[in-house]
């Protein structure tokens, strides 16, 4: 057997023993997104690559919603592989998308984080969001409200009134990120949810909260609570 037969053979291998650790509960995290590469990239030895995507970005969350072009300088990253990934990114979003579109979303904080978590962090400009709920605190429409710079985004409480009276919202939650390690929320943060809130009571319609995604973290103004996917705790702590 030649030696590139052999190494073929030996990937073979090992991808088919990934798939069945994996069947059986056993890979390591990086190991998963080696298996998820295995897929894109069928001709090569990808646990390199899985290795320094998990050491560049510190994990799935910050791989999944990192930009095409930060993917494609990490050494080995193809664009294509890296379109690969943000399609995981869209499937998974889209899933979360449809259990709040049939559940309260506020009902269950982890999942309510993890989805905001996967849609806004570690991206390296602020977007802000608005999600519209009905009564029953199902999703109506997760919108892309405005993009901004790396420190700084902008809010149009008009804008966000008239949307949801066209929806027929009966509730509202603002969420954005800070792309710079940033817990606390800005004076303008704060002038800007008042002024918003004061808006939508004024049409019947409730503002639950205004979320800030930073790091693995998801930071409550209301209640200035931080929910780390499974853990309630202070946002100082």
């Amino acid at each position: 057997m030649s030696d590139k037969k052999e190494d073929l053979s030996l990937r073979a291998g090992h991808r088919e023993r990934l798939r069945q650790n994996f069947l059986d509960d056993k890979l390591a995290k990086y190991e998963t997104l080696e298996l998820l590469l295995s897929y894109a990239i069928p001709r090569r030895d990808v646990r390199p690559l899985a290795r320094m995507l998990y050491n560049k970005f510190g994990g799935m969350y910050p791989i999944l919603s990192a930009s095409i072009d930060d993917l494609c300088k990490v050494r080995g990253m193809g664009r294509n592989t890296a379109i690969f990934i943000k399609v995981i990114q869209k499937i998974l979003l889209d899933g979360y998308e449809c259990k709040f579109q049939d559940t309260n979303m506020l009902y269950d904080r982890e999942q309510l984080c993890n989805f905001c978590k996967l849609m806004l962090g570690h991206k390296d400009i602020e977007e802000v969001h608005i999600l519209y709920m009905d009564d029953m605190g199902r999703l109506l429409e997760n919108q892309l409200h405005s993009t901004g710079t790396y420190d700084c985004s902008s809010l149009y409480d008009i804008e966000i009134v008239k949307h949801a009276l066209y929806l027929g919202a009966k509730a509202v939650a603002v969420v954005h990120n800070h792309p710079r390690p940033n817990t606390s929320f800005s004076i303008q943060d704060k002038e800007v949810t008042v002024r918003l809130k004061a808006m939508l009571d004024a049409v019947g319609i409730k503002l639950v909260d205004h979320f800030v995604v930073s790091g693995d973290m998801l930071y409550s103004l209301s209640d200035f609570s931080v929910y780390t996917g499974g853990t309630i705790g202070n946002g100082n702590s």
